[in-house]
């Protein structure tokens, strides 16, 4: 019941009163962003939804235009708090988490849940198995590893970490990490991965 109806209408809920709040800020968010560099406002990637169907996600622009993928060992996304490639702007947008704020609109069609494990770009083969089952539930502005790990977790961890939250997923937990994502995004913590090994 949760997983099917009430979790959707809460989505949708927190989508619309959201509205006003986002409208506020996504005017001088997107002014200083063009101001830094004259770039595209708005940054969109195409990753797997549910059940592994595409979708295209939205994101403020936080790094420079047409920068590289740079991938760490495990495949996952370098990202560093010296990475040469994220914008002054770009920078505190990812502190604070703004940069996500844009995907209210995937929200809102329906494509994501407030709640869920991030939206991957690929399938990755070395853990395929655990990937598909997690695509069975919506991918989510923040998840279970977002509020308890942030930017610190391997991509093998964030799996686990979203299997755990696919078999625990429920509206207690998802209030609880709700919770837990406020706290870590206020405090600034843990938004950089842990890049020791890569060296």
């Amino acid at each position: 019941m949760y997983r099917r109806i009430v979790k959707r209408c809460f989505d949708l809920l927190i989508s619309v009163i959201s509205v006003p709040f986002l409208l506020l800020i996504f005017g001088p968010i997107a002014i200083l962003i063009k101001l830094e560099d004259g770039g595209p406002i708005f940054y969109s990637s195409n990753r797997l939804g549910r059940n592994g169907v595409p979708f295209k996600m939205f994101k403020f622009r936080t790094m420079v235009v047409d920068a590289p993928d740079i991938r760490l060992a495990d495949g996952s996304t370098y990202n560093a708090k010296d990475d040469p490639r994220v914008t002054r702007i770009g920078r505190f947008l990812r502190e604070t988490s703004l940069d996500e704020t844009p995907q209210v609109l995937n929200i809102f069609t329906g494509k994501m849940s407030l709640i869920g494990p991030r939206p991957d770009i690929t399938l990755n083969e070395k853990f395929l198995t655990e990937v598909k089952y997690n695509l069975c539930v919506k991918p989510g502005l923040t998840g279970y590893s977002q509020a308890y790990f942030r930017g610190e977790s391997s991509w093998e961890e964030i799996i686990q970490h979203n299997r755990y939250y696919v078999d625990h997923l429920s509206l207690g937990f998802d209030m609880k990490i709700f919770i837990k994502t406020v706290f870590m995004v206020l405090r600034r913590e843990k938004t950089y991965k842990r890049i020791e090994s890569s060296k």
